[in-house]
Parts: C-alpha cells; structure tokens; sequence
C-alpha cells in the first residue's frame, strides 16, 4: 500500500487529509459514506495505517475526501482518529478551507474571501477562507446549528451542561476536579473527560433528536475563564484523545451556551484559547429554528506532504496504540 497525504496544523492540532484514491466509497451522502467507511477494512485499514505509530500517534486526525451530497458542495470529507469517524471536526473544517484554496481546488481572489463548500456527517459547513497578496490569511467556519441540550446534569461527582456543535460535548469547569486547563494538569484532565463522558454516554442528553447515527457524547470539555469573553479549554475526546486546538466544533457548541448565559450577544465575539495556547474567536451571527448559527475563526499552516507505504513483510502492519 502507498498512499499519499498533505498535513497541516489548526492552532496545533494535526490534519492529515488522504490525496490518494482510496476507492470508492459507497452511499447517498456523506453520513452514509461515514457508516460504510467504518465498516470496510479495505477503507479502514488505511485510516489505521496513517492515524496509528509508527506512522501516527494517539492524537492523530484525518479525512478522505469524498463526493459532496449535491452540486451546491465543493466536496465532502469523512473525518478519522484513531479511535474511528467523527461527526463533525471544526479545526478540521479550517484546515480544508485553507487546503482548498492553497491547492486551487477552489479558485480564490488574490485579496478578498471565497466560501469553501463542504458537506461532513453533521451536515453542510462553510469554510470562509480569507487571503491577502495570494496568501491565505485566516478560515472562519460556518457550522451546523449549534444548541443547547441540557444544563447542569449529573455526570457522576459533578454536574455538566450538554451542547451540539455538530456533535455532543459536556461542558465541565476544570475547577470542579480542583484542576487548570494547563500542560501540568493533562493526566489528570485526560482522567476527568474520560469520566464525565462515561457517565453521560447512553443518556438521554446524548441522543440526537433527529438521527441515531449522530448520537453520543463525543468529547468532554474542561472550561477554565480568563476574563470576560475569553476563556480556555481542553476537549478530551474519542477514548482520551487531546485537542491540541480550542476546539472548533466545541467552540461553536460552547457560543450556544454563552449566548443563552447572556454573556454574548449575537455578533458578540468571544476568544477560546486551548491548553496549548493557540486561539479562535466566535461568534453567534444568527438564529434558525434547529439552533444557534456560529461563526469560528482561526488559522491553518501546511507542515508536510507525504508518501506513505506499507511493506508486506512488515510485521507491525497497519500499527499500534499506545494509549
């Protein structure tokens, strides 16, 4: 196997985006084509290949592109870690808006802004990609509606609120495990998202309204504020994954939230900074009747392009985890 790829980093959290042709990949849509990817070992061993050592890491993640759901996309993409397929993946969505435009996949003006067009498992997203002198400045994503699920639920030895920002997080001050969102406190976060999640996984509150398939708690959030409108946070995701980035989908889930609390108002924006010490901004811009509409806004930098290959005679195959 050979497989071909262009990585980048969102605010310090990897994305490898598969430019290789890994065949088809079957279904009407994408969140279809999620489905099948994750059951086809001829897909899936791929996504292994890349996501797990030596090749990756624990906290690896990717995409294979794919066809949009109509003609208004620009095309889809099936989001991966090393665990399986993500719903949704903001700091994803802002690498592919930066991808396409670097790439000319889609054509962009030299100074001014193009809508990226991409449909994900949760729905259609826009990545709105900013360049000035023919470089690409920054991505703000448009994300599915974002609302808010439940506050204050019993997730085990604290309470969490619950929000879908393409996919359902649990909001918990670090506070509440006598924790800060730093690089010294990590094992122990990592320990605490993994509890909460275990705790609300299965409930009511993870269950989407409308499709089982996009159902569960997928990350824990551990919340610390600095000030008004800015905060920091740590997403523990997947089975204790890290998001090096704030995190884009649980940002645009967390505006939700600090629109409800009254802290923001619509157009009102607000900074996230992650453990790392990277930022996005957000912002509400509008309201439908599924939820709030959330704009987040961040950068995204090319880090490498790689040809992968797997020898026959390797015996670790597709590779291990660790954690």
């Amino acid at each position: 196997m050979e497989l071909r790829t262009v990585d980048y980093h969102t605010a310090g959290e990897p994305f490898r985006i598969v430019v290789s042709d890994v065949g088809e990949i079957a279904g009407a849509s994408v969140r279809e084509r999620r489905e099948t990817a994750a059951a086809t070992e001829r897909i899936d061993r791929v996504r292994r290949l890349l996501c797990h050592e030596p090749r990756g890491h624990a906290d690896m993640y990717g995409c294979f592109i794919v066809p949009p759901d109509d003609e208004g996309g620009n095309f889809g993409a099936l989001f991966w870690h090393k665990d399986g397929y993500s719903t949704a993946c903001g700091h994803g969505t802002i690498a592919l808006g930066a991808w396409a435009v670097e790439s000319r996949r889609v054509a962009a003006p030299c100074d001014g802004q193009v809508d990226v067009v991409i449909d994900v498992p949760s729905g259609r997203v826009i990545a709105r990609v900013r360049c000035a002198s023919g470089a690409v400045e920054e991505v703000a994503f448009v994300n599915v509606p974002a609302w808010v699920i439940a506050r204050g639920v019993d997730a085990g030895e604290v309470r969490a609120d619950v929000a879908w920002g393409g996919a359902f997080y649990a909001f918990v001050p670090a506070a509440a495990f006598g924790l800060h969102v730093t690089p010294q406190d990590l094992p122990a976060l990592i320990v605490a998202g993994r509890a909460v999640k275990a705790a609300l996984d299965g409930t009511r509150v993870s269950r989407h309204p409308h499709d089982e398939r996009l159902s569960g708690i997928y990350g824990t959030v551990l919340t610390e504020r600095i000030g008004p409108r800015h905060h920091r946070n740590v997403a523990i995701f997947a089975d204790g994954e890290v998001d090096r980035s704030p995190t884009g989908s649980a940002t645009s889930a967390r505006t939700a939230l600090l629109l409800t609390d009254g802290e923001i108002g619509v157009g009102d924006a607000w900074r996230n900074d992650s453990i790392a010490g990277t930022s996005f901004t957000a912002r509400a811009i509008g309201d439908t009747a599924e939820g709030v509409l959330t704009e987040v806004s961040g950068t995204a930098f090319r880090t490498g392009e790689h040809r992968f290959v797997l020898d026959p005679r390797d015996p670790l195959g597709t590779g291990f985890v660790l954690r």
